[in-house]
């Protein structure tokens, strides 16, 4: 149950707070900065309002979440620094003197609370709003890209990736007292993961019961991240790895399996709009739908700034439907053909044929591919096979053997010529250039804010984790302007 009145904290120990955490401090900011009861408003129908026992505020819980991704702490260890943290607690709205809540709590939260609620477009939407009563957003540009997030289970099996989480923490107990080798048990030797599990618990058990060793931070880690990966695979995986996760491509020659964060930015580095996918997922089928999010939250969008991705037929339509300029240089193929370093192919613009490097024109020309809506067709021409099979720069143009040989140019539409030729002005060039900056952006989601790996599993855990995340760097954003309009 929650109660519908906010209640009046009466500690007499509230004044601490004036002392230890000063003006400055980031989090007091965010308090002052936004008013957290929307999240009241938007969760208050999953609690009961006049039955049974006072839940933890929801605003609370939400916070704990938002203090995870500020911070890129566990559940654990979240709760852990509540406890002495006086700045965390000041921005929990908790009196010094009260007790923390247990960190499983924050599992049944996401699960219970958050399963059908839109949180990404809500706490974006949030930002977005504060953004532009503070007057941030001046621009009419956004810069659209795609970030990618590995699975917290990878690819490999149930028991692999408890053998290694397990490893870890011995191996962080040895550097302290090798000594406790003999103190842990036997690994299993079956394939059976719940084998795996019970000696996880075993191997959690015995360490809690040294406390000199369990809490030095460097064990302390291991062990927190082990807990909650037993955790997970107890009550949500049913001993299978991540079911949504997908193979996405970085490179042609790299891979990851996980997730992908569609994202959009304005030009002064605020999110504008997300969308969270299995890995596998083409970025540029996206692009629309983030220029209509980003509408939605009320920004004003008269430049899109992507790449190569994002240049696709349909998405150069849109752009010339909504009157947009689109930013992002078309696919090689279309711009130079399909056309190798060693094809020295000369178009003859009187006899419409091209010519090879031995002078041969080709005898004939034929329109390949389907048509219709991005169906780039091509125009293939074709050679004398008897003058390639005694021609003196066959090697490396004609293949022994080969019945034929032909060469082929996409056919650019009107949609590609026009694109091409914007492409090549100036103003297309000094806007590109502006593309760093959502490259910055993620890396700081990464890196500061723990979206390299997600922190649970599944598509709806990850969705809960770009909504925190991308809520809190846009924050952290909004605070760095507003200090700099000062």
């Amino acid at each position: 149950m929650i109660s519908n009145q906010s209640s009046l904290n009466l500690s007499p120990f509230m004044a601490i707070y004036d002392i230890v955490v000063p003006k400055d401090n980031m989090l007091r900011q965010i308090n002052e900065l936004v008013d957290f009861s929307f999240i009241l408003e938007e969760l208050k129908n999953k609690y009961c309002l006049d039955n049974g026992r006072n839940a933890v505020p929801p605003i609370r819980m939400f916070k704990y979440l938002l203090l995870k991704s500020i911070f890129d702490l566990s559940d654990i260890d979240v709760v852990e620094r509540s406890k002495y943290d006086m700045s965390f607690k000041y921005f929990l709205d908790m009196a010094p003197e009260d007790p923390v809540i247990n960190p499983s709590s924050l599992t049944k939260f996401r699960k219970l609370r958050l399963q059908d609620v839109s949180l990404l477009d809500m706490l974006i939407g949030k930002t977005i709003e504060i953004a532009r009563e503070k007057e941030i957003i001046q621009s009419k540009t956004i810069i659209v890209d795609a970030t990618h997030t590995k699975s917290r289970y990878t690819q490999k099996s149930p028991k692999e990736f408890l053998q290694e989480k397990s490893k870890n923490v011995r191996k962080a107990v040895y550097q302290i007292d090798e000594s406790m080798k003999t103190k842990f048990p036997s690994k299993p030797t079956s394939s059976e993961v719940k084998e795996e599990v019970d000696y996880c618990h075993e191997i959690i058990s015995i360490v809690e019961m040294e406390p000199q060793i369990a809490t030095i931070p460097a064990v302390k880690e291991k062990l927190n991240v082990l807990k909650e990966v037993v955790e997970d695979y107890t009550e949500h995986l049913s001993f299978s790895s991540d079911p949504d996760a997908r193979v996405g491509h970085k490179t042609a020659d790299s891979s990851f399996f996980g997730f992908k964060t569609h994202i959009a930015m304005s030009d002064e580095r605020i999110i504008t709009a997300a969308i969270v996918t299995t890995g596998e997922k083409s970025d540029g089928k996206y692009l629309q739908e983030l220029v209509e999010k980003s509408k939605a939250t009320g920004i004003e969008i008269e430049t899109v700034i992507g790449d190569t991705a994002y240049s696709e037929k349909e998405n150069i339509e849109y752009a010339n439907r909504m009157e947009l300029q689109l930013v992002a240089k078309l696919n090689p193929n279309i711009t130079q053909g399909t056309r190798k370093k060693e094809d020295e192919f000369e178009f003859n613009k009187d006899a419409g044929m091209y010519v090879c490097k031995a002078g041969h024109l080709a005898i004939r020309k034929a329109r390949t591919g389907k048509k219709g809506i991005n169906k780039n067709q091509k125009d293939t021409y074709m050679f004398d096979i008897e003058k390639c099979k005694v021609c003196p720069f066959r090697n490396g143009c004609y293949k022994e053997g080969a019945k034929s040989k032909t060469y082929s140019v996409t056919i650019k539409s009107t949609e590609h010529r026009e694109q091409e030729a914007f492409q090549n002005s100036e103003e297309f060039k000094t806007l590109a250039k502006e593309r760093y900056k959502i490259e910055a952006k993620n890396s700081e989601l990464k890196h500061r804010h723990g979206y390299d790996e997600a922190s649970s599993a599944g598509l709806i855990g990850m969705e809960i984790q770009g909504a925190t995340a991308i809520f809190a760097v846009n924050l952290k954003r909004i605070l760095t302007l507003m200090k700099e309009e000062k």
